[in-house]
């Protein structure tokens, strides 16, 4: 047999160590062994997957619980060391599966019952050859019956084969085991214990072998007519079938009461669907008027809420003008009727500076061009002008009447004209 990586004892002592770092308290590595590959995201990204070890481990209680077995999956770190990356229970093993679609027969999956209810996957591991594979299913198996009393339905594999495979290489496999380690004092007694867990797994194969060959004779069995002649064979042949006509014909002579029930059940089946296809018509002609109808308003109110916005903005832009537009009533007293006595002469400045304001606001650079023409506005800036005339002839007037009493004032009295 060629040389294995299973064989390798720094193998097993650096998945010792990478468990024992990780936390795994007692728990020992009885077997260890590279992988070519196995299914990742690795594979599905069309990428080479990363190399893995695989380890079995187990884990012997002391107060009385049940012995616990693990396979694990290791992978390499940045700096070539061990450490752990998958850990699957053995006691959740259901079925080991050989993969048919692989032809070498290295490829196999491994199914593990609360994976399944999660939804997850089923781990998948192709070996470097066929030895390897025996060699780790076959430890498996082994571990299962010796610590789980239990073996896993195996899939897609000769039993026998199997069988005989560990039988050939039981005793090649425990002396290579027994002098990688040198434990010269308990060879004996770990090899005959695990030569009579090995021999007992074998038995179990072979078992489960011969049960399904009973089962399939069981099954042909049933099938035998205890009839020689190939003639005789043919006769009881058709006189079956004959039988089986009659049978037949009787059966539907039986039924044909019923079939008339079925069909009439079908032509009432048949109308009422004509009647709710004609309804669903109906309907969908009614729906359609509908949705016409509702996009007919939606398209109005549409329009209603842009006029309602452009109404209001019409409004406040109205509103505006007008405020420009209007004219305080003490300012146009005081323009068109107002005295001009030092007492009211602020309110006199007041009105004209107003004005003053009033007139440039209805100028174009002051007011936007599309209202110039307007008439409100040309009849409010006329209105504007009148005051304008109207307050300057009376202010002229006045300061003509004043400047006029002032220098005849000034000549009646000598005073102004006397030299100091």
């Amino acid at each position: 047999m060629a040389k294995s990586s299973a064989d390798d004892a720094e193998l097993r002592r650096a998945c010792a160590a990478a468990v024992a770092a990780s936390g795994a308290r007692g728990e020992e590595v009885s077997f260890s062994i590279r992988v070519a590959k196995g299914r990742g995201i690795f594979e599905k990204l069309g990428r080479l997957a990363k190399p893995r070890v695989l380890a079995l481990t187990t884990k012997h209680s002391s107060k009385g619980e049940a012995d616990k077995a693990f396979l694990r999956v290791l992978k390499y770190s940045s700096g070539a060391v061990l450490e752990p990356a998958k850990l699957y229970k053995l006691k959740h093993l259901t079925k080991v599966e050989v993969i048919s679609s692989d032809p070498s027969g290295c490829t196999f999956v491994l199914g593990f019952d609360n994976l399944r209810n999660q939804g997850v996957a089923p781990p998948q591991w192709t070996m470097r050859n066929i030895d390897d594979r025996n060699r780790l299913l076959f430890c498996i198996l082994n571990i299962c019956k010796e610590i789980l009393s239990y073996l896993p339905k195996v899939v897609g594999i000769d039993i026998v084969e199997l069988a005989l495979w560990a039988k050939e290489n039981t005793v090649t496999l425990d002396n290579q085991e027994n002098n990688k380690e040198g434990q010269e004092t308990s060879v004996a007694t770990q090899t005959e214990r695990k030569v009579t867990a090995k021999v007992t797994v074998e038995n179990d194969l072979v078992s489960q072998a011969k049960d399904e060959e009973e089962d399939m004779e069981t099954l042909l069995d049933t099938y035998v007519m205890g009839i020689g002649e190939a003639d005789a064979f043919s006769e009881r042949l058709k006189q079956e079938l004959v039988a089986l006509e009659a049978a037949n014909v009787y059966q539907l002579l039986e039924s044909e009461p019923l079939i008339e029930e079925v069909l009439q059940g079908i032509d009432a089946a048949s109308a009422t669907i004509d009647d709710m296809d004609e309804w669903l018509r109906i309907f969908n002609l009614k729906l359609r008027h509908m949705r016409e109808d509702i996009s007919s308003i939606e398209s109005r109110n549409n329009g209603l809420e842009m006029q309602s916005v452009n109404n209001k903005g019409l409004v406040e832009e109205l509103e505006k003008l007008l405020e420009r537009l209007r004219i305080p009533q003490e300012f146009a007293a005081s323009l068109t009727g107002g005295s001009f006595e030092e007492s009211r002469m602020l309110k006199n400045v007041e009105a004209c500076e107003w004005l003053t304001g009033a007139i440039r606001c209805l100028e174009v650079p002051n007011l936007d061009p599309s209202y110039v023409n307007m008439r409100a506005v040309r009849e409010k800036r006329a209105e504007l002008e009148k005051l304008k005339i109207t307050f300057v002839r009376r202010a002229s007037e006045f300061l003509r009447n004043y400047f006029s009493s002032l220098v005849d004032f000034m000549i009646s009295d000598k005073s102004y004209f006397s030299q100091v």
